[in-house]
């Protein structure tokens, strides 16, 4: 099952309480539209077959599809710097033997 880290915790939680959302909001990884990727999008509660994990107080629910690619990932966030030159956090998928730093 998908891992998630302190930082990306700490990330989601920052995000549902800044963003003044209802109590069980959670960030959600679905398949994309297009079949492509993954998306990660903030939702109030999850879908009727989607697994949840949690860590601390801040949850993530999975679509089927994702679970199933995410089975042995981490969830992670990068800090990175806009074109712009500002910093900004950014969710990352890594492997569970390799966290990002």
């Amino acid at each position: 099952m998908l891992a998630i880290t302190e930082r990306a915790a700490e990330a989601i939680t920052t995000l549902i309480t800044q963003g003044d959302l209802p109590d069980g909001t959670g960030a959600r990884i679905a398949a994309d539209g297009a079949g492509a990727g993954l998306e990660l999008a903030l939702v109030s509660e999850p879908e009727q077959d989607d697994a949840v994990v949690r860590n601390g107080a801040a949850v993530v629910y999975l679509e089927q599809q994702a679970a199933q690619v995410l089975g042995d990932k981490v969830l992670d966030v990068e800090r990175v710097v806009s074109p712009a030159g500002e910093e900004q956090v950014q969710f990352a998928i890594v492997p569970a033997a390799d966290p990002a730093p």
